[in-house]
Order: structure tokens, then sequence, then C-alpha cells
């Protein structure tokens, strides 16, 4: 079966009156759901994104040795001062590494974000989202309300289309972190983040799935803990999970390392998922650490070849000699002369904050950024392929259907495989919906019926 053939059929089911019909289920079903990104509407668009069976595999398979790297750089950051300084932490970070979590992944709940050219599979990872990934209940709850859209009655007759669920994931990830942390009462689980963030409409639709399986639940804003008589609490509610959903950054920006959280973790007080330690892999150096020559030996064959393969050319911007290519290279200049095929990325930041794509900017820009960049901790990462598909929508009462870049960002859980995978879409190639812009789709694993 191919792709384009399901998307083609799913087109041309949308007649004006079933995409109208579609089109007005969609916008009740956002409104009822709570599917909005602060004020934004988390999808506008009439068509779920679709992989094959074949497509899917080759995601979560060649996903694996990924995660065994990353986890690798990870234990010997930890283990390792001078390793750790390629990472750029900052000092009160370096401070946060001293404790035990009482579990043993660095990362149990966090996402991959790719490019994924179906067409030749052409697979490349730009970012690891290893603090606090969102949208796991976002996308559960999509994927039901584009089940009941009346235009998929006829598409199921047609192809059999089967979802991408990670809520249980994430109940499990959180659960299971705490019974390896010692945790014997009942789990009370704090989704933990500011108030006013626009992701809340998502902390409800989690704090409603974690309630239907008998957890005890609240969405809670750091400034409303407090730390006494040993326990973590906000108001009469004693909280013995951690769902952090708050940037550790953050956290600390606000309350420093005496924060009640802070210091509650660090006395093993709470189980807190992720852990301090998913800062190391956080770090947009992270993909550097893989990429770097100078690394290559801390790695299996399998683990090279998926690093050479899937994680772009990728360098800490410094005063260096590097390879591109099997070919030596002086880094700055290197980046000066070909900012068209390079990517300018902090550190320490997310949402699309900060990224100076060379191909955007003119050569005064790029030579500001670079110079900014050497005055600070970025990464320099090769341009990668941005794969487009057609979606339709309805543009002042009238269905178009135009190509919009996508994003192909799996779900990892428990540091080790994949499990669900956000789609975003996007005009513009940061494709972030944080950023201010994009639409989100459900992901669904189509084939055609027999």
């Amino acid at each position: 079966m191919s792709l384009r053939e399901a998307i083609t059929t799913y087109h041309d089911l949308l007649t004006d009156d079933l995409a109208a019909e579609s089109q007005g289920q969609l916008d009740e079903q956002l409104q009822q759901r709570g599917l909005y990104f602060g004020e934004r509407p988390l999808c506008t668009v009439l068509r779920p994104r679709f992989l094959t069976p074949q497509q899917y595999t080759f995601l979560r398979q060649r996903i694996r040795p990924l995660l065994t790297a990353f986890d690798k750089i990870s234990r010997a950051a930890v283990a390792d001062i001078d390793f750790r300084q390629q990472f750029g932490l900052f000092e009160w970070e370096e401070k946060l590494l001293n404790y035990d979590p009482g579990y043993y992944s660095h990362t149990p709940l966090t996402r991959l974000d790719a490019f994924f050219v179906t067409g030749n599979n052409e697979l490349r990872f730009t970012e690891y989202n290893a603090e606090v990934p969102a949208a796991s209940a976002y996308n559960d709850v999509l994927t039901e309300v584009f089940y009941g859209l009346p235009v998929m009655g006829p598409f199921l007759q047609e192809y059999v289309v089967q979802p991408l669920p990670t809520r249980h994931s994430v109940l499990h990830v959180l659960t299971g972190a705490y019974k390896q942390w010692g945790g014997q009462e009942r789990p009370r689980i704090a989704i933990l983040d500011w108030r006013e963030v626009p992701t809340q409409s998502e902390f409800q639709l989690f704090i409603r799935y974690f309630r239907s399986q008998g957890l005890d639940c609240q969405i809670i804003d750091p400034r409303d803990v407090e730390y006494k008589d040993g326990k973590l609490i906000c108001g009469d509610f004693h909280i013995n999970v951690i769902y952090k959903r708050v940037l550790i950054t953050e956290l600390v920006e606000h309350g420093g390392l005496d924060h009640p959280v802070v210091r509650a973790v660090l006395d093993g007080a709470v189980c807190m998922v992720n852990p301090f330690h998913c800062k190391i892999l956080y770090k947009k150096t992270s993909l550097a650490v893989l990429s770097d020559e100078r690394n290559q030996e801390m790695f299996s064959e399998t683990e090279q070849l998926a690093i050479n393969t899937h994680i772009p050319w990728t360098r800490r911007v410094e005063e260096r000699h590097t390879t591109y290519g099997g070919q030596p290279v002086d880094l700055i200049p290197f980046m000066l002369k070909y900012k068209d095929q390079l990517v300018l990325k902090p550190n320490d930041d997310y949402g699309g904050r900060g990224i100076v794509l060379g191909w955007q900017t003119n050569t005064g820009g790029w030579e500001s950024a670079v110079q900014e960049a050497l005055e600070d901790v970025y990464i320099v990462q090769e341009r990668v392929v941005i794969p487009e598909e057609p979606y339709p929508s309805i543009v002042d009462g009238r269905l178009q259907i135009y190509d919009r870049m996508l994003d192909t960002a799996p779900f990892i859980f428990h540091g080790n495989y994949v499990d669900g995978c956000l789609t975003r879409l996007s005009t513009d190639p940061l494709l972030n919906v944080s950023a201010g812009g994009g639409s989100s789709v459900p992901t669904f694993i189509v084939e055609k019926r027999g």
C-alpha cells in the first residue's frame, strides 16, 4: 500500500458538504474538550497524519540504538566531570547531579524531534526534548476527535486505521518510577507547572485520565507548595509523585536551589519525573556530543551507524578544528562560509527561541549571530530536508488543500522504546506550535483493507 494512495483517497472523500460538516464537528469538539494551546485551537486541518506499518516500524527500530547512545553519554557525564564539560552545564546544574533520583532512567519521559521524509526513509533527529515533553494527552484526545469526524466513516470502509495512544505509557512511567523509588503508599500525583502556561488545558486532560484510573492527582503551581516535616504539600494534599512539567531552569530561577520542590527531591521526600539528570540530554549540545568525532570510540558499531545516519552533523560553537564529511575543517571560518547549510541553536531554550536559520539570514546578520554564539553556549547543526504533505482545511468557507511542512516527534518511554508520535504542521521551517504558529494532528497507522 502506498501512503500517497491513502492520502488521496481521504482527500477525494471531502466533498464540499462533507468537509463543511467535518469542520463544524472538529470546531465543536476542540471547544468542548479544551483542545487549545492558550487561545489558539490545537488543530486547524481536516486530515490526520498517516504512516504505514512499515514506516512506523522503521521509526521505532532506528531509534533504539540512538537511545542506548544517549544513555551512555548521560551516564558518562554524571561520572566524569571532564567529559561533562562538553554539555555546557550551568554551575547550579552541576550541583543538582549529585543525588540519586531513586530509579534507574535519567530520561523516563522524553520525545525525539525529527524530520522524516517517508518517500525515501530519510530520518534526521534535530533535537531531544528530554525534560518536559508535552502533547501526549492532546494527541490521544485529538485521536478520539478525528475518529468521530464524518469524513472518517467512509474512509474506514476502505482502510484499517490504528491509533497510537500514549497517556497510559505516561501513567506507567510515573507509577513505575515511584515503585523503584521505594514508594509504598498509593501515588498522589502533582502535575507541576505555572498556572499561567498555555498547556494548562492538557493538564486537565491528564487529571481526568489519571483519576479515571483511580489515582489521586492535582495540578499544582510550584509557588503554592511547602516543604515541612519531611513532606512536600500543597494545602492538605501530600505529594509523593511529581509529574514535572515545569522547566528546571524556570523553577530554579524563581526559587533558587532552596525552592521547596528542589529540597524535597534532593532529600528523597518525593519522587520527581523527570529527574534533575535529564538536563544533561535536554541540552542541545547532547547531539553535538553524539556527533563529534572525538567521542566515536564510546559507541558500538550499531550505535555509530545510527548516529551517522540519523543525527545531522552538529558541533558546539567554539574555536576549534573538527571534521565535516570526513574532512578536516576550521569550525568558525567553515560556519561563516557555508551559512546557507547551517542552523544556530542556543544550548538551553525551547519553543524555537534563539534559533537562527542561516539560509534566511543575510551575511552580516549571520556573522553577528556566530559571534554571539561564541560568547555563550550554542550549537551549529547542518540543515536537513523538511518534508511536506498536502493537508485540507476550510479557508474563507472553502475547502483548500495545500502542502505544509511537518515534523515527526516520537514519544520515548523509560528511555528505551517508542510508543506513539506527535506530528506538527506549519508553513514556517521552525515547526513549533509553542512558537506561535502551526497545528498539531494525531498520527494514525493505516492499511488498505484486504
